[in-house]
Protein backbone atom coordinates (compact mmCIF):
# COMPACT_ATOMS: atom_id res chain seq x y z
CA UNK A 1 0.00 0.00 0.00
CA UNK A 2 1.06 3.49 -0.70
CA UNK A 3 1.51 6.39 1.96
CA UNK A 4 -1.92 7.23 1.39
CA UNK A 5 -3.47 4.53 2.79
CA UNK A 6 -4.56 6.22 5.74
CA UNK A 7 -6.52 8.44 3.72
CA UNK A 8 -8.01 5.98 2.28
CA UNK A 9 -8.65 4.04 5.27
CA UNK A 10 -10.30 7.43 6.81
CA UNK A 11 -11.70 9.55 4.20
CA UNK A 12 -15.27 9.82 6.16
CA UNK A 13 -13.37 11.00 9.22
CA UNK A 14 -10.89 13.78 6.91
CA UNK A 15 -13.80 15.20 5.52
CA UNK A 16 -16.05 15.68 9.01
CA UNK A 17 -12.70 17.99 10.27
CA UNK A 18 -13.59 20.32 7.68
CA UNK A 19 -17.36 20.74 9.42
CA UNK A 20 -16.07 19.89 13.40
CA UNK A 21 -13.15 22.97 12.52
CA UNK A 22 -15.10 25.26 9.74
CA UNK A 23 -13.14 28.87 11.33
CA UNK A 24 -10.06 27.39 10.53
CA UNK A 25 -11.10 25.75 6.97
CA UNK A 26 -12.75 29.18 5.93
CA UNK A 27 -9.82 30.91 7.09
CA UNK A 28 -7.48 29.03 4.91
CA UNK A 29 -9.79 29.16 1.71
CA UNK A 30 -9.52 33.42 2.28
CA UNK A 31 -5.56 33.19 2.09
CA UNK A 32 -5.75 31.04 -0.77
CA UNK A 33 -8.11 33.25 -2.43
CA UNK A 34 -6.27 36.44 -2.06
CA UNK A 35 -4.10 35.04 -4.44
CA UNK A 36 -6.19 33.70 -6.97
CA UNK A 37 -7.78 35.26 -10.62
CA UNK A 38 -10.94 36.84 -10.33
CA UNK A 39 -12.60 33.74 -12.03
CA UNK A 40 -10.57 30.86 -11.58
CA UNK A 41 -13.45 28.39 -12.97
CA UNK A 42 -12.36 29.59 -16.28
CA UNK A 43 -8.72 28.48 -15.64
CA UNK A 44 -7.57 25.05 -16.68
CA UNK A 45 -6.70 24.43 -13.00
CA UNK A 46 -5.42 21.65 -11.04
CA UNK A 47 -5.69 20.70 -7.17
CA UNK A 48 -2.87 17.92 -7.02
CA UNK A 49 -3.90 16.08 -3.83
CA UNK A 50 -7.80 17.17 -4.19
CA UNK A 51 -8.53 15.09 -1.06
CA UNK A 52 -11.99 14.97 -0.44
CA UNK A 53 -12.34 17.96 -2.91
CA UNK A 54 -13.27 20.64 -0.06
CA UNK A 55 -10.95 23.45 -1.70
CA UNK A 56 -10.74 22.66 -5.13
CA UNK A 57 -14.60 23.03 -5.35
CA UNK A 58 -15.01 26.11 -2.87
CA UNK A 59 -12.41 27.69 -4.92
CA UNK A 60 -13.27 26.90 -8.67
CA UNK A 61 -11.13 24.20 -9.45
CA UNK A 62 -12.76 21.69 -11.59
CA UNK A 63 -10.11 18.98 -11.70
CA UNK A 64 -8.00 16.84 -9.30
CA UNK A 65 -5.45 14.43 -8.81
CA UNK A 66 -5.63 11.99 -6.04
CA UNK A 67 -4.07 8.72 -5.07
CA UNK A 68 -6.72 7.83 -2.39
CA UNK A 69 -9.70 6.20 -4.14
CA UNK A 70 -12.11 6.79 -1.05
CA UNK A 71 -10.93 10.57 -1.47
CA UNK A 72 -11.70 10.55 -4.90
CA UNK A 73 -15.07 9.39 -4.63
CA UNK A 74 -15.86 11.98 -1.76
CA UNK A 75 -14.39 14.33 -4.18
CA UNK A 76 -16.78 13.58 -7.63
CA UNK A 77 -19.56 14.28 -4.97
CA UNK A 78 -18.86 17.64 -5.03
CA UNK A 79 -18.68 17.57 -8.80
CA UNK A 80 -14.64 17.29 -9.06
CA UNK A 81 -13.88 15.34 -11.91
CA UNK A 82 -11.07 13.37 -10.49
CA UNK A 83 -8.19 11.58 -11.65
CA UNK A 84 -6.47 8.80 -9.37
CA UNK A 85 -2.75 9.71 -9.59
CA UNK A 86 0.38 11.05 -7.57
CA UNK A 87 2.24 14.06 -7.52
CA UNK A 88 5.16 12.84 -8.54
CA UNK A 89 4.08 11.61 -12.14
CA UNK A 90 0.94 13.92 -13.32
CA UNK A 91 -0.77 12.46 -16.50
CA UNK A 92 -0.62 15.81 -18.65
CA UNK A 93 1.64 17.51 -21.43
CA UNK A 94 4.12 20.45 -20.80
CA UNK A 95 2.46 23.94 -20.69
CA UNK A 96 -1.46 22.40 -20.27
CA UNK A 97 -2.46 24.54 -17.02
CA UNK A 98 -3.08 28.29 -16.12
CA UNK A 99 -3.09 27.14 -12.48
CA UNK A 100 -1.49 24.12 -9.79
CA UNK A 101 -3.18 24.01 -6.28
CA UNK A 102 -2.04 22.20 -3.61
CA UNK A 103 -3.29 22.67 -0.30
CA UNK A 104 -1.27 20.54 2.79
CA UNK A 105 -0.26 17.98 0.73
CA UNK A 106 2.86 18.56 -0.23
CA UNK A 107 3.94 17.47 3.38
CA UNK A 108 3.02 13.91 2.31
CA UNK A 109 4.68 14.05 -1.17
CA UNK A 110 7.30 10.88 -1.22
CA UNK A 111 9.50 13.50 -3.74
CA UNK A 112 8.15 16.80 -3.34
CA UNK A 113 10.84 18.44 -5.52
CA UNK A 114 9.99 16.03 -8.35
CA UNK A 115 6.31 16.67 -7.59
CA UNK A 116 6.97 20.23 -7.81
CA UNK A 117 9.43 20.46 -10.77
CA UNK A 118 6.22 18.19 -12.69
CA UNK A 119 3.99 21.03 -11.44
CA UNK A 120 6.33 24.31 -13.16
CA UNK A 121 6.42 21.70 -16.41
CA UNK A 122 2.58 21.26 -16.69
CA UNK A 123 2.03 25.01 -15.69
CA UNK A 124 2.20 27.46 -19.33
CA UNK A 125 4.06 30.46 -19.34
CA UNK A 126 2.71 32.80 -17.04
CA UNK A 127 0.90 30.01 -15.14
CA UNK A 128 0.84 29.93 -11.15
CA UNK A 129 1.35 27.70 -8.77
CA UNK A 130 -1.16 28.32 -5.43
CA UNK A 131 0.42 26.10 -2.54
CA UNK A 132 -1.07 25.98 1.08
CA UNK A 133 1.38 24.92 3.80
CA UNK A 134 1.10 24.08 7.12
CA UNK A 135 3.95 25.70 8.00
CA UNK A 136 6.35 23.57 10.36
CA UNK A 137 7.71 26.78 12.45
CA UNK A 138 3.96 27.61 13.56
CA UNK A 139 2.83 26.56 16.65
CA UNK A 140 0.42 23.92 15.33
CA UNK A 141 3.33 22.90 13.20
CA UNK A 142 5.72 22.72 16.17
CA UNK A 143 3.06 20.66 18.03
CA UNK A 144 3.06 18.00 15.06
CA UNK A 145 6.13 17.79 14.22
CA UNK A 146 7.58 16.95 17.83
CA UNK A 147 5.12 14.20 17.83
CA UNK A 148 2.76 15.31 20.72
CA UNK A 149 -0.28 15.20 18.89
CA UNK A 150 0.75 12.58 15.96
CA UNK A 151 -2.61 11.30 13.92
CA UNK A 152 -3.94 9.03 11.20
CA UNK A 153 -2.88 11.26 8.89
CA UNK A 154 0.07 13.59 10.33
CA UNK A 155 2.03 10.82 11.44
CA UNK A 156 3.55 10.38 7.73
CA UNK A 157 3.94 13.92 6.82
CA UNK A 158 7.27 16.01 6.60
CA UNK A 159 5.54 19.74 7.00
CA UNK A 160 8.10 22.09 5.54
CA UNK A 161 8.41 26.04 6.89
CA UNK A 162 7.55 28.53 5.27
CA UNK A 163 11.56 29.43 3.80
CA UNK A 164 12.69 25.78 2.73
CA UNK A 165 9.45 25.94 0.84
CA UNK A 166 10.04 29.07 -0.98
CA UNK A 167 13.74 27.83 -1.38
CA UNK A 168 12.53 24.53 -3.29
CA UNK A 169 10.31 27.11 -5.59
CA UNK A 170 13.09 29.13 -6.25
CA UNK A 171 15.22 26.14 -6.91
CA UNK A 172 12.71 23.92 -9.24
CA UNK A 173 12.62 27.37 -11.29
CA UNK A 174 9.64 29.32 -10.11
CA UNK A 175 10.26 32.81 -10.42
CA UNK A 176 7.95 35.24 -8.10
CA UNK A 177 7.39 33.99 -4.82
CA UNK A 178 4.19 35.61 -2.50
CA UNK A 179 3.56 34.50 0.29
CA UNK A 180 0.00 34.90 3.12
Amino acid sequence: MGFWESFDRYAEEYDVWYEKYKLAYESELLALKTFLAENPEKLKALEIGAGTGRFASALGVGLGLEPARAMAILAKQRRLEVMLGVAEFLPFKREKLDLVLIVTTLAFFKNPNQALRGALRVLKPGGQILAGILDRDSPQGHCLESGTKKGSFSSKAHFFSTAELSTYLLEVGFETLEVC
